[in-house]
């Protein structure tokens, strides 16, 4: 009987490791130029009016997956549909690896299949032990209640003085579970402006976003940014409008993860949200053959970082946890280009031996900036105010301060909100790999930002953007001599020269791949632009 009973096992554990996760990418879309033309058949009005004040133009992108497609492939033999992503024009299977290949003969509206297992593609992968909540879930001491550190420490509370509070902005918080965040203490002056204004749980696939009571860390991790004890506890974006969305599935480690990840943030975009919130980062998984390996983690390759660089793209500000693995790095999607990733420092502002560290793997610096994370006051799901270490808990505060600031600059770009924030932080000059640029004071930055609106050029033009080899800049008759300079994410200066007429062409094609900024200034006037060097 023993025997049988560890055969049985045996073909349990074999039928489980069966099962493989991969992406299908289709090769077309359906009624293309008829929904760009009609878009409110595709996005919500707040959506629309978002990308047309931000001058985000509305793509083939924005337009859904075609669910013909989808149908069809849901009738195939042992291909189970797990998620879809209209901005990559792909769904998330899962089901054996002959299964999954068998779609791409009988079905030519498919375009490749990509396995989470590099090795049924190309080369392997490797693997790391984690458990990305052990720092997090670890509670500190600490006095009751006391949030004045982690606010005042990013300048927050100067634009609370003048009301910027996150009044008007809107943010998307994905993680793991919300528990009571309906009920509790905590939120009801969140409820009471109607400012919580519902979500979806990706994992289950339900409206009952907070029915899901096995993890509170959303809970947490939304408290730092809207949560409000009279007296006893300010997030630092309280009067914002938050949508929350459970795509993490804490009883696995799988890349459906990310795909549920994408299509939340697909919705978020949809309803206009301004800012995404992550407190997540994959890196690992319990297959060791789906971990991404340093390679992956270059900006642009796993799927979730390409999905967030696309929200950038679309206007979001996408602000995400830098992770807890010290000096093996960041995870994705931390390491997006496009991605505002958050370090943590301690109460007295230094570096915290839990946050990940960059490193030149990445394509941009890693981490961008930091908060407090070591010891942050957060709300747990039955009211009570403790302290846990983690970045995920300086990504919201963050995320809320730059929710205030933008509520200041209601004109400025995600962009702009960014190097704002980085122009005003403790080492924008000497960035590392520890802390980025430093820690931000977003009074400052309230500051750089006016005075930048204040005073630009009329009208400069530069294209093609992104660029692979001429940059052609116009300029404005009246402005006879300018000053140019091309600055990298690390604040050096890579390219300078002064312009003397109204029309140039600059050979940039020596500069690396990668995001910078292009600075031209005549006397006290300037003007910023991101430049993306192709």
């Amino acid at each position: 009987m023993r025997q049988l009973i560890y055969l049985a096992a045996l073909f349990v554990f074999l039928g489980s490791h069966a099962q493989e996760d991969a992406w299908v990418y289709f090769v077309d879309k359906q009624n293309v130029e008829a929904s760009i033309a009609n878009p409110l058949t595709i996005l919500s009005q707040a959506s629309v009016n978002r990308k047309n004040a931000k001058g985000i133009s509305i793509d083939e992108r924005d337009v859904p997956v075609n669910e013909a497609y989808i149908s069809q492939i849901k009738t195939a033999t042992g291909v189970s549909v797990m998620a879809k992503s209209k901005w990559l024009n792909a769904i998330h299977v899962r089901g054996e690896a002959d299964d999954i290949n068998a779609l791409a003969n009988a079905f030519a509206f498919i375009n490749f299949i990509d396995f989470a297992d590099d090795n049924l593609n190309t080369a392997g992968r490797i693997s790391v032990e984690n458990d990305k909540f052990s720092i997090e879930n670890t509670t500190v001491s600490f006095n009751y209640g006391d949030t004045q550190n982690q606010v005042e420490m990013i300048g927050v509370d100067q634009l609370h003085l003048d009301n910027f509070t996150g009044d008007g902005i809107i943010i998307a918080v994905m993680d793991s579970g919300f528990p009571n965040v309906d009920t509790m203490g905590a939120f009801q002056r969140l409820r009471d402006n109607n400012d919580l204004l519902g979500g979806y749980d990706f994992v289950d696939r339900t409206e009952n976003i907070f029915d899901f009571s096995a993890n509170d860390h959303g809970t947490k991790v939304l408290s730092n940014m809207a949560g409000f004890i009279q007296d006893e506890f300010v997030g630092t974006a309280p009067d914002a409008s938050y949508y929350v969305f459970r795509t993490e599935d804490v009883f696995s480690e799988t890349p459906v993860e990310e795909s549920y990840w994408v299509e939340a943030v697909e919705r978020a975009d949809s309803l206009g949200v301004d800012i995404i919130n992550t407190s997540l980062g994959y890196r690992t998984y319990t297959n060791p053959n789906y971990t991404h390996t340093a390679a992956d983690l270059d900006g642009s390759s796993t799927f979730i970082t390409r999905g967030a660089n696309i929200a950038n793209d679309k206007g979001i500000l996408v602000v995400t946890s830098a992770g807890n693995s010290g000096s093996s790095g960041v995870g994705a999607p931390a390491d997006g280009t496009g991605v505002f990733s958050i370090g943590a420092v301690n109460a007295n502002g230094e570096y915290a031996s839990f946050s990940s560290q960059g490193s030149e793997a990445q394509a941009t610096l890693k981490p961008d900036i930091v908060a407090q994370g070591q010891g942050a006051a957060v709300v747990d799901d039955s009211n009570s105010i403790v302290n846990n270490n983690g970045t995920s808990f300086s990504s919201p505060i963050m995320a809320g301060g730059l929710a205030s600031l933008w509520q200041a600059l209601p004109d400025a770009t995600n962009e702009e909100i960014k190097q704002y924030a980085k122009a005003s932080a403790s080492q924008f000059n000497n960035p590392d790999f520890f802390l980025g640029f430093g820690i931000p004071n977003l009074a400052n930055a309230l500051n750089i930002g006016l005075s930048v609106q204040e005073e630009t050029f009329e009208k400069v033009t530069i294209f093609p953007n992104p660029v692979r080899d001429i940059l052609t800049i116009q300029i404005p008759s009246r402005e006879a001599l300018n000053e140019l300079n091309i600055v990298d994410l690390t604040g050096k200066i890579v390219m300078s020269l002064v312009l003397n007429q109204n029309a140039t062409e600059l050979d940039i094609s020596g500069l690396a791949k990668g995001i910078y900024i292009l600075n031209i200034q005549s006397g006290n006037v300037s003007s910023a632009f991101k430049l993306i060097k192709s």
